[in-house]
């Protein structure tokens, strides 16, 4: 059993940006030559999340936003925000309902996934992100 640990880098917009990471994380399954094991993906930071979706228009431009918005809105007051002094509580509780990382198993080198599935970085901030995503491979060659 062999463990990697990479990082992949993006620049995000805030407000529910959707980015497909699975081709960066899929590289790094190849790169190493893993046959059989997990990739885990971590979002750092707590206003990011990881997912896997159908990466298509609809869902990523308009069901997931229009969603999140029903059950924590970016308009209303968080007690987050007196603490200090931003307006980012929705972000916060947004990322911490998805989640900050997801694992999905490979074998024979490739991430199974379904026909649909993609997996996603969501950022839920408040404004345009540098952002890190941590990629942990573990398995065997």
């Amino acid at each position: 059993m062999e463990i990697t640990t990479e990082t992949i880098q993006f620049s995000t917009k805030g407000y529910t940006d959707i980015i497909d990471v699975t081709t960066e994380v899929q590289a790094i399954v190849n790169k190493h030559g893993f046959t059989e094991g997990n990739a885990t993906i971590f979002a750092i930071g707590s206003t990011g999340a990881i997912t896997v979706v159908e990466y298509e228009p609809g869902l990523v431009k308009t069901d997931l936003p229009e969603f999140f918005e029903k059950i924590a809105p970016y308009r209303s007051h968080y007690a987050h925000h007196n603490t200090w002094g931003d307006d980012n509580g929705a972000a916060h509780v947004r990322a911490s309902l998805v989640g900050s990382s997801f694992a999905v198993p490979f074998k024979d080198g490739q991430l199974l996934l379904g026909t649909w599935q993609q997996i996603i970085f969501v950022d839920f901030d408040t404004g345009p992100r540098n952002r890190k995503v941590v990629v942990q491979v573990v398995g065997v060659k």
